[in-house]
């Protein structure tokens, strides 16, 4: 398990000079709470902020963390970006930077805001209020321009120098070698010609770089020529590569520069292919790095095959147009921003977002279909990581589609809210409803989602009218699989208000109604033992409606007091859940059989259930499911006489609920083990061992904490 503290993106190419501009930003972070390094793009900004903020990373307790900004067309995401980078899956109905400006107030951490030029007066608005409110915060910024937040240290990056200093000659060497391990400038005359082409490109490491990728066509001499003659010819001022290029410049900050750049890009282009051009075109549309599976579905059409779009990515990584890291690839910002422009000129902009926006709905398709199989996991993280991607073709198909958009936002509704993104759940399945009429399973998935959205964050009256809409829809429309969501949503508003009757009942009745197969007709641990497989064959993989309805079962027996029939259910449940591979209803199973066990008097039992629960949960990033978790492991620990150890994993997850920025919520049961725990912990140590573990757990970072509280030896 990663106990790293904070997140930054590796590094996946060499660092090259810069030590004068690093030994004025680690003094600018130490004397200022907010750094924007300014430049034009290319410039480096981006290389020096990350390498900056790994090496000040250690002076900030709770870590150094990552947002990148250029993905954000708008501001509409500003506020979730911030907060997924900082570990917030805020599930209250709160304002969001209500939300994030409380979670960040007792702090001490650095953030990094990368490539905030395009959303300058809605970052400068945010920042004020996040430093106003949280003295332990410190921020650094990269920018085209100063944002304009009051006490904003302004720090101007130069290029690297090319007179007397071999800073943009390793650069270039260093790229060299990168493409081409046997490359070199060890031929005649080839050092003295690479310098001019440094000297030309004026030390603008992003264009020295793309020069580099040339040489794979020319020589080191023969490069140098090419572009002495292009830097020499005059620019026309008619011509369409220059005037559009214009939108890259800002002309308060090294005009010529900004020529300059603009020119190697534009050189770097006429370098393509013209499939190579037009696929560098298309791939502006993803907002997130991608893979070849997902460039060749939004790519493909007309003159670029999928295998042509297989040669032509290969080629724009040759040329470093686009980035590889050996998982994904991205293109940097600027590069994007030349390659919108020509996806402009081409008249492909709508043809290229309707492809980007159906990619997209086929994998909410194929993520909803494996929610219950061996890939739960990576479907999981895949819609996790494609967040900005989901939202704007959501925004697409809203605009475009509506049947697509609700099929869609019914689909990714529930991965979304068990990400932490209750806000984007239920904002984008409320505009889905809105924006016309929509029948049949589309219309329960979007009212479930919205039902499931509003009990996560608390709102218990919302969430029941949805469970009775749901029901009332899919008996109308006979869906079987409705009629599971439904109960699943009203059975567990009525547990989280003290209902569990009335939620067993129904949760009893809609799986006899449901079954594919005769119901044995025997209470709940005889059909529960069936379901295990025990009386013949292996039975088939259940879907994830019917498991989660199980649950509601589960969840009842216990709150009813019927421990026996509880085990029976909940141990029948993870055995179908295991059988399909599904990981995030056998981690509630596994939380149910450690509270049955902890109940039962067998604290040592339900230690090891909650670390498994706790494990499937750190795999699905339910930060939810991991602070009740934490809370049982603690009862647990306790109940066995190890009272310290014990008030640190309470602590841990009191840090986790701060996270998801509820207190601590569940059935309601769970009050009086809570406090049990704390009572059994505070006689085993005292209440100073007690309140000094607690404070130390909570303080830790999620991720300390989480695998300390994994650690299976008791702390006597």
């Amino acid at each position: 398990m990663m106990t790293l503290v904070g997140f930054l993106p590796e590094e996946t190419s060499s660092f090259v000079g810069r030590r004068a501009e690093l030994a004025r930003l680690e003094t600018a972070l130490a004397t200022h709470r907010m750094t924007t390094l300014i430049g034009p793009g290319g410039v480096g900004k981006t290389r020096l902020a990350l390498r900056a903020a790994r090496a000040a990373a250690d002076r900030y307790p709770d870590g150094a963390w990552w947002a990148d900004l250029s993905p954000l067309y708008d501001d509409a995401l500003l506020l979730p970006t911030v907060s997924d980078a900082v570990g917030l899956a805020d599930h209250t109905l709160r304002m969001p930077v209500e939300a994030l400006c409380e979670w960040l107030s007792d702090k001490r951490l650095l953030l990094v805001l990368d490539s905030a030029e395009h959303l300058r007066a809605p970052c400068s608005h945010l920042l004020a209020e996040l430093i106003t409110t949280s003295p332990g915060l410190t921020v650094l910024v990269t920018s085209r321009q100063p944002i304009g937040t009051r006490g904003e240290h302004v720090v101007r990056i130069p290029p690297l120098p090319v007179d007397g200093a071999p800073d943009a000659l390793q650069l270039f060497e260093d790229r060299l070698r990168a493409s081409d391990p046997h490359a070199g400038l060890d031929a005649p005359g080839d050092r003295a010609a690479a310098a001019d082409i440094c000297r030309r490109l004026e030390g603008i490491p992003l264009a020295i770089e793309l020069a580099a990728a040339g040489i794979g066509r020319h020589t080191v001499a023969q490069l140098a020529t090419r572009i002495g003659t292009r830097f020499d010819a005059p620019v026309d001022a008619e011509d369409l590569t220059a005037s559009r290029l214009d939108l890259l410049a800002d002309d308060s900050l090294w005009p010529r520069r900004h020529r300059t750049l603009r020119t190697t890009i534009g050189w770097s282009h006429e370098l393509c292919t013209p499939l190579e051009r037009l696929l560098w075109a298309r791939l502006t549309v993803l907002r997130t790095d991608f893979d070849e599976e997902t460039a060749r579905e939004v790519c493909t059409g007309g003159p670029l095959t999928p295998d042509e779009v297989d040669r032509a990515l290969q080629g724009l990584v040759a040329q470093s147009v686009v980035q590889w890291d050996g998982t994904r690839y991205r293109m940097l910002d600027t590069l994007r921003e030349y390659g919108r422009m020509w996806l402009a000129e081409l008249g492909e902009e709508r043809a290229a977002a309707d492809r980007h926006a159906a990619s997209f709905l086929g994998l909410a398709r194929r993520a909803h279909a494996g929610w219950t199989g061996p890939d739960q996991i990576s479907w999981y993280h895949k819609v996790s990581d494609t967040h900005l991607d989901l939202c704007a073709a959501l925004d697409h198909l809203l605009a475009h589609d509506v049947a697509g958009a609700q099929e869609m936002a019914g689909r990714v509704g529930f991965f979304w809210a068990c990400c932490g993104h209750l806000s984007e759940a239920r904002g984008y399945a409320q505009r889905a409803l809105e924006s016309g009429p929509v029948e049949g399973p589309h219309r329960t998935r979007l009212q479930w989602v919205l039902g499931v959205a509003a009990l996560l964050q608390g709102d218990f009256a919302t969430a029941e009218k949805y469970g009775a809409l749901c029901t009332a829809i899919a008996l109308y429309d006979r869906d079987d699989e409705g009629m599971l969501g439904a109960t699943y949503l009203s059975g567990l508003t009525q547990l989280m208000t003290g209902e569990p009757a009335a939620a067993l009942e129904a949760a009893e009745r809609v799986l006899r109604m449901t079954e594919t197969a005769p119901p044995d007709g025997g209470p709940v641990e005889q059909r529960a033992t069936a379901a295990s497989g025990s009386g013949g064959g292996m039975p088939p993989v259940e879907s994830a409606h019917r498991l989660r309805c199980r649950l509601i079962t589960v969840f009842a027996l216990t709150a009813l007091g019927r421990l026996t029939e509880s085990g029976r259910a909940a141990a029948a449940l993870r055995r179908a859940c295991e059988r399909g591979g599904e990981y995030w209803t056998r981690s509630y199973a596994d939380y149910q059989l450690a509270l049955i066990a902890l109940l039962q008097g067998r604290p040592a039992d339900s230690a090891a259930h909650a670390r498994a629960m706790l494990a499937g949960k750190h795999r699905l990033r339910d930060s939810f499911g991991i602070a009740l978790g934490l809370d049982i492991l603690a009862a647990a620990i306790a109940a066995q006489g190890a009272g310290a150890q014990a008030a640190r994993v309470y602590g841990t997850g009191h840090a986790y609920w701060r996270m998801v920025g509820h207190p601590q919520r569940g059935t309601p049961e769970l009050g009086a083990v809570r406090e049990t725990c704390e009572l059994q912990a505070r006689a085993a140590v005292g209440d100073e061992a007690y309140q000094r573990a607690f404070e130390r757990g909570q303080a830790d970072n999620a991720e300390v904490g989480l695998a300390a509280a994994l650690q299976s030896e008791l702390q006597l």
